[in-house]
């Protein structure tokens, strides 16, 4: 057996985690956050596991000493201003780490602590999440599709009903208005969070809008898929007067009117709730791959991926999931430090998406 130790496991994301792994007879769950109480009542409520009080911005060291994790899944955010603090503990601890960041220096920048992880013979991954695993997943599968892979231009649109936690919250708000670079028609260009106002037709979910968002794709992809001359990924909300009042916002702290709205993000995700009856649990993501085939020929993939019943928030969930029950069954993963790519491919992602009412539908896949 293993114990893996979910940090932030009473969280909506950690609980989502703990609950599908409390099945597995090879894992010995720990839950573990600042509050004791919490820990224990999810513990008592899937009847298995172990409470830890253990806090990540206090002494992250003693508290894995004490728990002895072989596993630990960081799910405490926002990423943007972490440190490696607990990802260099575990490596101390001798515990694999990963976690669902989706900061995109946190992501990127993973790599600088390789040669310890590879000494300590841990895995240490980042970004087990939504971005980049399920994203490179999907372009993994329908690059071959193509004779050159010109552009990507993606996007995920949440839900108005559904669970969605202060950390997310502060997330996507921290970098709208601010600026970051992005490949665009070959050079990099720079936008701005949450600008660059966009509308997305999706099946059975109809109109959305978006805005750029600042990922790890934006910096891994070219890399990872050099003949991309293009790499867009924006994020948008279901109802359009809370689109629009994000836009808003976001033009306000460009001028320097407002500060970082991740500040506010308390305020912000409350007020949003109180427009929650107007929308629905339904929330997607898509992707359009767009190049030339084999023949010479422009070709189009879309893939759509329709989440409902507030469903949408667990698939960033999937990944760290995936690899913890690998681990438990005594498959190895190699020793480093790295984003979270090679790991789980696409069918793997979407057959652990069993019991969520989600779909996919793909548009332009006829080879």
């Amino acid at each position: 057996m293993i114990r893996v130790l979910i940090l932030g496991g009473y969280g909506n994301f950690g609980s989502y985690i703990a609950r599908r792994l409390a099945a597995d007879a090879n894992v010995t769950l720990l839950i573990g956050g600042r509050s004791r109480a919490k820990a224990e009542a999810l513990v008592a409520a899937l009847g298995t596991g172990e409470a830890v009080e253990i806090d990540i911005a206090g002494d992250i060291g003693g508290g894995l000493a004490r728990s002895r994790p072989d596993l630990v899944i960081h799910t405490i955010g926002p990423f943007q201003a972490q440190s490696y603090r607990v990802a260099e503990a575990c490596i101390a601890a001798g515990a694999h780490y990963l976690d669902l960041a989706d900061a995109r220096g946190f992501v990127g920048g993973i790599g600088a602590l390789d040669a310890k992880a590879k000494a300590a013979s841990v895995a240490v991954v980042a970004g087990a999440s939504s971005v980049p695993a399920l994203t490179a997943a999907i372009v993994d599968r329908y690059r071959p599709r193509f004779a050159r892979l010109e552009s990507v231009d993606y996007g995920i649109s949440t839900a108005a009903q559904g669970s969605r936690g202060l950390a997310t919250a502060a997330s996507v708000l921290s970098y709208a208005g601010r600026p970051f670079p992005i490949l665009r028609d070959g050079d990099w260009t720079t936008v701005h969070g949450w600008q660059g106002l966009h509308a997305e037709t999706y099946p059975e979910l109809g109109r959305r809008l978006f805005g750029d968002c600042d990922i790890p794709d934006l910096d891994l992809f070219p890399v990872r898929y050099p003949e991309l001359e293009t790499v867009r990924f924006r994020a948008g909300h279901e109802l359009v007067i809370l689109h629009l009042g994000t836009w808003a916002l976001s033009w306000l702290v460009r001028l320097h009117l407002l500060p970082r709205l991740s500040r506010i993000a308390p305020f912000l995700l409350g007020a949003s709730r109180l427009f929650d009856r107007l929308g629905t649990g339904r929330s997607g993501l898509h992707m359009i791959l767009r190049g030339v085939d084999q023949a010479g020929a422009r070709r189009i993939v879309r893939f759509y991926l329709i989440a409902r019943q507030g469903d949408g928030p667990f698939i960033p969930c999937i990944p760290a999931i995936l690899i913890a029950r690998r681990l438990a069954a005594g498959e190895p993963i190699a020793p480093g430090a790295r984003p979270c790519l090679d790991l789980i491919d696409i069918d793997q992602y979407l057959a652990a998406l069993e019991g969520l009412d989600i779909s996919i539908r793909v548009e332009g896949d006829d080879a």
